[in-house]
């Protein structure tokens, strides 16, 4: 490594955001086939003063979101089930990505259940970054039943705006 071009400090890093689509509703819907194609919301009762931790694609339509009171999410979409969360299985499913992730990294940044970041700078696969995303896209698509989108970029900031983009299985 005389060349200093060759650096490792002097790469172009690497980065892929990966966030789960729809993750709390995806492990429910994956888990009870019979849900598929509801508009479902992940979080308390309409009548509660809970809040929406997640909805299906179908619920966000209606425009419910994350965060919303379940009383608005339900005037929204009247006719979307409300399913309590499940955290331990939530939990699971997260560490079995996080074990997907670690065939191609040990640099993984978890941010939460849904979402980490993953520094493949120096992957020795010999393959871009994209690749390893695409990658790890079917690996959990075969293996768990689950969709996540993925923001490849140089930096941060710039995979997080990314992985937004084409959601659901956004690349």
């Amino acid at each position: 490594m005389n060349d200093p071009s060759l650096h490792p400090s002097l790469l172009q890093r690497k980065i892929i955001h990966f966030d789960m689509d729809a993750f709390y509703a995806s492990v429910e819907i994956r888990d009870n086939p019979e849900l598929r194609g509801k508009a479902i919301v992940i979080g308390g009762s309409p009548q509660s003063r809970g809040v929406v931790c997640t909805a299906s694609y179908e619920a966000r339509k209606f425009g419910v979101k994350s965060a919303m009171p379940c009383s608005q999410a339900y005037r929204l979409c009247p006719q979307a089930l409300f399913i309590r969360p499940d955290f331990d299985r939530y939990k699971a499913a997260s560490l079995a990505i996080r074990k997907i992730f670690a065939r191609y990294t040990d640099l993984i940044e978890p941010l939460s259940l849904d979402e980490a970041y993953l520094d493949v700078t120096q992957s020795d696969l010999g393959i871009y970054a994209s690749k390893i995303a695409l990658r790890i896209q079917a690996e959990i698509i075969e293996e768990l039943g689950l969709t996540g989108s993925a923001g490849v970029a140089p930096n941060k900031l710039i995979a997080k705006i990314a992985s937004d983009i084409n959601k659901p299985k956004g690349l």
